[in-house]
Formats: structure tokens, sequence, C-alpha cells
């Protein structure tokens, strides 16, 4: 069971421009993901901009910041319910990975995707140490699917925007929640509202079918 962050848990902004707003630099967050949304930059060329911002910072001084996160409600009472149904719940995002790893720490998600940022010295450089797109978002969950030997048609997730369309067209449920109109498209089945409890019917008629 594969969830997106940005747009899905992490309602309207994402947490790169929370984040960007707490280091100083959330106009160039905002206009440069605008453009991602727009076709005309990469996640890669995203990632470049957003980590010259937390150049000089270290790890411990930016690890509580994703508790700052505005969250949708219901994430906990979801996670529980999947894993009642013994479906593994995995963060499938390309939110940087501190962001992911608070959530799991949080809430029970069992690993995350995400991009790295490059630290020297005990500070982050400003680089990137590793990249991670919308294909790589899909490889990743394709990996955790068959390292724990379920087909991806047995697989399901969640997600709203641009960087979900290659994993949705590879599981056999795709949720849009709170979604563009392309991921709409692109999904099975759609939900709406600030709870991510909203997609628990269209899982369990899923696991009934």
């Amino acid at each position: 069971m594969f969830f997106d962050v940005d747009g899905t848990l992490v309602p309207q902004a994402s947490s790169g421009q929370y984040l960007a707003e707490l280091l100083g630099h959330t106009d160039v967050v905002r206009e440069a993901e605008a453009s991602y949304a727009a076709g005309t930059l990469s996640n890669q060329e995203v990632s470049i901009l957003d980590a010259r911002g937390w150049t000089g910072h270290t790890p411990a001084q930016v690890r509580g910041f994703p508790e700052f996160l505005p969250l949708v409600e219901g994430i906990t009472e979801t996670i529980s319910w999947c894993r009642a149904q013994d479906l593994a719940p995995v963060l499938t995002t390309l939110a940087w990975k501190p962001v992911g790893d608070y959530l799991c720490e949080r809430f029970g998600f069992t690993r995350t995707s995400g991009p790295r940022l490059e630290v020297i010295e005990g500070r982050y450089s400003g680089e990137v140490a590793e990249h991670l797109d919308e294909m790589g978002k899909r490889d990743f969950a394709l990996a955790v699917a068959a390292e724990l030997g379920v087909d991806p048609a047995r697989c399901a997730a969640v997600g709203d925007s641009r960087s979900d369309l290659p994993l949705f067209a590879a599981v056999g449920l795709a949720i849009a929640f709170n979604a563009t109109p392309a991921a709409r498209t692109a999904a099975h089945a759609e939900a709406e509202g600030g709870d991510l409890r909203a997609v628990v019917p269209l899982l369990s008629s899923w696991l009934d079918a």
C-alpha cells in the first residue's frame, strides 16, 4: 500500500515549501515547484535549487522541522486499518528523506523513498547526494513489492499529481486523493477531503473484489 506525501498527506503546499519557509528560501522553492507542475523544470532541477537553501545547516538543527508540517486527518487510523488488512504501508515520495523518515517514525510506515541531501563534515553542503524522480519513485515501489513477494497488481497507491502517474500505471488500484486533473484521469478511483480515511472504502471494495 503506497502513499504519496506532498499534496496527499501534506495538503495544499508541499513539505519542501514548509521546510524552505523555516530555512528562509520559500520563494525559490515555490517558484521551482510551480515550474515542475507546469512541466518546465525536472524534479532534479527543483531539488538542486532547493538544496542550496540548506547550506550550512546541520541535520540536528532541522531534525524537528517536519513536526511543523500540516497533515491531513486520519493518517493513524488509515495506517492501522491497512495493517489490519495485512497491507504494508509504504511512503512513495519525492519529499526529502528526513520528511519520510519522520512520518515513518510517527505513523508506522514501513519505509520511505526520497532524495537525499549531501552532508559534509556534519553540515548540509547545498548539494544533492541522491536524486529521485517520478520514475525512480515507481521503481522504488516495485522493488519493495518484489522484496515482499507481492505482484504489483495486488498493490495500491494513493497520490495526487504528476509524480504519481508512473506508479499509478503500475499498480492494481490507483486512488487520486485531492488530485490534479491528470492524476484523476490516470487513477482507477478518486476521493476528496481533509481526512485520509476517505480512501478506506475504496480500498475495502478493491480487497473484497
